[in-house]
C-alpha cells in the first residue's frame, strides 16, 4: 500500500532529531534529508512534519527540564525554530532541494478560508518540488488553540493535502499489543484497520518525558488520517533507510489501513476541527436519523445545548450517552437553539420571529464520526 503512495506525509519525533534532548542531531537530520531526497528521485512528493523546536530551544537556553509556563514554552520554540530550520535547509540544499518552513495552528485549520489557503500553498510547494517542513507555531499558540502534538498535526496535514499515506517515525518498532517496556512478551501488531477501538486500548499510556505524544496519539492520528483515505505506518526511525524501504514495498513496523471511503474535502474540514464552540445532545431518534438515514438535524431532536456558539460555527452532536456522533455548521446561535430545541421546525418563526432554515444543521454541512 505504501509502495503505491505518491504523496507522503512523514512525521519525525523529537527523540529522533534531538539526540534524546541533547540538542539537534545534525547527522540524523542529514540522514532524513538523504532519504527524502531519494524519495523525490523516485517520483514521490513528501511533506515533512518535524518535532524538535522546543527541545532545541531548551538546549540552546541551557534548560534541562521542559517548562510548563506557556510564555517559556513559546520562548523556547522561538529560539529552537531557528536551529531546526537552519539544519534542515542546509541538509536538503546538499541534495539540490529547496525547503519551505510552514508553521500552523488550530486557527489555521478551523477557519475555512485559512484552511484553503494553507492547502493551496502546500500543494503548490509540492508541485514545485519543494519539501515543506511543518511544525506547530508554538511561538504564538495557546492551550485554547493548540493542536496538541505533532502526530495530530501530521494527520491534519495528511488530510489537508490529501496525501496517500502518513508515516509516523518514533523510537519504538511500532504498535505492540502491550507495552514492550513492561511486558517482554509483547507482540508487534503488523497490520490492523485504522480506527479499530482495540488499538486505542493497546496504545494507552504516555511517551517519554521529552516528547508530548505517546503511542495513543499515533493510533488516533491514523484514525484521523484514514478519513481522507490515507494509510498510516508507525515505525522505528532508527531503522536504516526506513523511508526508502517502505516506499519500495518493504513491510516495517505497524501498518494501519484505511478502509473507509475518503470524505469530501468540505466534510473533511469539519471532521478536523479539534476545538468545538458547543455541543448538542440528541435523543435516540435524532441519532438514528443522522447515522442510519442520512438526514439533517432538526431542532426537535435536540434535548440539551452547551457552549456559547454563533450561527455558522462548528458544533459537536452527542448521543444520549455523551459520545460524539457527528459535527457540523449550525444554522442558529446557542441562545436561539435553546429556545427552539424540542420544538417542530414549523414553530421556529413563531418562537424567534423569523426562520432562516428549517434544519438546525443541514446534512450537507454535517459529517458523521
Amino acid at each position: 500500500m505504501i509502495a503505491e503512495a505518491k504523496t507522503l506525509v512523514v512525521k519525525v519525533g523529537s527523540s529522533l532529531v534531538t539526540d534524546e534532548g541533547r540538542g539537534l542531531d545534525a547527522a540524523a537530520i542529514a540522514r532524513w534529508a538523504a532519504q527524502v531526497a531519494e524519495l523525490s528521485r523516485l517520483g514521490r512528493r513528501v511533506v515533512l512534519v518535524s518535532s524538535g523546536a522546543i527541545a532545541e530551544g531548551m538546549q540552546r537556553l541551557g534548560w534541562t527540564r521542559r517548562p510548563h509556563a506557556m510564555n517559556e514554552l513559546q520562548a523556547a520554540a522561538a529560539v529552537g525554530q531557528m536551529g531546526l530550520v537552519q539544519c534542515y535547509e542546509s541538509c536538503f540544499r546538499s541534495h539540490g532541494l529547496h525547503t519551505a518552513q510552514v508553521l500552523l495552528t488550530h486557527a489555521d485549520m478551523a477557519d475555512r478560508q485559512r484552511y484553503l489557503n494553507a492547502r493551496s500553498a502546500l500543494r503548490t510547494l509540492l508541485h514545485m518540488g519543494v519539501i515543506p517542513v511543518i511544525n506547530e507555531n508554538d511561538t504564538v499558540v495557546t492551550d485554547e488553540i493548540k493542536l496538541g502534538d505533532n502526530d495530530t498535526l501530521g494527520a491534519l496535514v495528511t488530510n489537508l493535502v490529501e496525501a496517500d499515506a502518513l508515516i509516523i517515525l518514533t523510537d519504538q518498532a511500532g504498535l505492540y499489543d502491550a507495552d514492550p517496556r513492561r511486558h517482554p512478551n509483547a507482540k508487534l501488531v503488523e497490520e490492523a484497520e485504522a480506527g479499530d477501538p482495540k488499538l486505542e486500548a493497546m496504545a494507552g499510556g504516555k511517551g517519554s518525558a521529552l516528547a508530548k505524544g505517546g503511542m495513543l496519539t499515533k493510533v488516533l492520528a491514523a484514525k484521523r488520517a484514514a478519513r481522507s483515505g490515507a494509510h498510516t505506518v508507525i515505525a522505528s526511525g532508527r531503522e536504516p533507510d526506513v523511508l526508502v524501504r517502505l516506499a519500495k514495498g518493504e513491510r516495517i513496523g505497524t501498518l494501519l489501513t484505511a478502509r473507509t471511503v475518503p470524505l469530501a474535502a468540505r466534510k473533511q474540514w469539519l471532521a478536523d476541527h479539534l476545538t468545538l464552540t458547543g455541543r448538542l445532545r440528541l435523543d435516540a431518534g435524532a441519532v438514528k436519523a443522522l447515522a442510519r438515514d442520512g438526514k439533517s438535524l432538526l431542532p426537535i431532536g435536540v434535548v440539551d445545548v452547551s457552549g456559547n456558539f454563533a450561527r455558522g460555527e462548528v458544533v459537536g452532536c452527542v448521543d444520549p450517552e455523551g459520545r460524539e456522533v457527528a459535527r457540523g455548521l449550525v444554522n442558529y446561535s446557542a441562545e436561539e437553539t435553546r429556545k427552539i430545541m424540542r420544538r417542530p421546525s414549523g414553530e421556529i418563526e413563531s418562537i424567534l420571529g423569523y426562520a432562516d432554515e428549517p434544519e438546525l444543521i443541514h446534512r450537507d454541512n454535517l459529517v458523521l464520526l
